[in-house]
């Protein structure tokens, strides 16, 4: 997170009234449980429970991302000021396990109201199907070159360092699919979630936010029928991506995914993966390989250059890189862009 500088603040203080002097300050409050506006204060860790939260929180919630927008959240580094000022937020949405830095940030401060969509979001394990697969099938597929079935590279998170400093014995090696958000039905589910928790959070609000909460589920639930009306025809049943974050759209769509990298984007795919996920395109009739804003399209480029097929961008939502579209308009780009490229009718 970017905050202002203490030299900056202070000039903004001294040549504020009495009154907002009273609001300046380089430290978060810890006065009350609600900001100066009278609204609740919200933590979220990254773009899909940001949209959540404001969506159902509206005019009563103001909500700050903890990972910036543009910014990759699966390695998100958190500054000591932003961590402090979890103490004083009214409340965190975030998913345990996904990112090290916030459940260390949160073990840390005990912010009043903790809310975690992990129960609602039902983790795929991973292992558990060719969505899925686990790390170490990642790691001996690449190594080998002998299996042409499985769709990952390795998921390995190391300790964050934070304020340059490694904290080993606090990283997170996640033994689930993290990106439940690429199924709408799981949002939708995370959604009814995070309304039941700010209700709980601020009884006085508690009847909108289990109204917009309601009305947001009822959205995402049209939303993944519309995915899965879609991609019912579809006459490519594969799709290959950057990495592997839509293992819950397949899972959802009855297709499967390819991933040239794995749940964590920054694993590199040895050339053996690259000949596997080359030939698995040509057996599919795969037409298109799908590239993403945050990660380089270099090697994506290169292997459809090799296949003489096209590329695409499927955006796996992990931050929101268009501030024009929320994450409702990236879906349906999203179903769009599969739809096109798997030839569904």
């Amino acid at each position: 997170m970017i905050f202002m500088s203490k030299r900056i603040l202070a000039a903004a203080c001294a040549a504020a009234t009495a009154l907002a002097l009273s609001a300046c300050s380089s430290a978060p409050s810890s006065e009350g449980n609600a900001s100066k506006d009278g609204t609740l204060t919200v933590m979220a860790s990254f773009y899909p429970l940001q949209y959540l939260t404001e969506k159902i929180g509206g005019e009563h919630v103001t909500v700050t991302s903890l990972t910036p927008a543009g910014a990759e959240p699966h390695d998100l580094e958190l500054s000591p000021k932003t961590v402090d000022a979890l103490a004083s937020a009214d409340a965190v949405v975030y998913l345990a396990g996904f990112q090290a830095a916030v459940d260390e940030a949160i073990e840390q401060q005990a912010p009043k109201t903790v809310i975690d969509v992990s129960p609602a979001a039902e983790l795929v394990e991973a292992n558990s199907s060719a969505n899925h697969p686990s790390e170490d099938e990642d790691e001996d597929e690449a190594q080998s070159g002998e299996s042409a079935t499985e769709e990952h590279a390795d998921h390995d998170h190391e300790g964050h360092d934070h304020e340059g400093h490694d904290h080993e014995g606090h990283h997170h090696d996640m033994s689930a699919d993290p990106h439940f958000w690429l199924d709408p039905v799981r949002m939708a589910s995370a959604a009814t979630l995070v309304g039941d928790k700010l209700a709980e959070a601020d009884p006085a609000n508690a009847d909108t936010y289990k109204a917009n909460a309601k009305a947001l589920n009822e959205e995402l639930s049209a939303l993944g029928d519309d995915l899965v009306a879609k991609t019912a025809t579809c006459q490519i049943k594969t799709f290959v991506t950057a990495h592997t974050a839509f293992g819950y759209l397949a899972d959802r769509t009855g297709l499967t995914q390819v991933g040239i990298s794995g749940l964590d984007p920054d694993s590199s795919p040895s050339p053996a993966r690259l000949a596997e996920i080359g030939q698995i395109a040509k057996d599919q009739g795969v037409t298109t390989i799908f590239t993403e804003a945050l990660i380089d399209p270099k090697v994506a480029q290169t292997l459809a250059d090799d296949l003489g097929i096209s590329t695409a961008v499927l955006d796996p939502i992990e931050s929101q890189t268009d501030s024009s579209k929320d994450y409702a308009a990236v879906m349906k780009d999203n179903i769009n862009a599969l739809t096109t490229a798997n030839n569904c009718q």
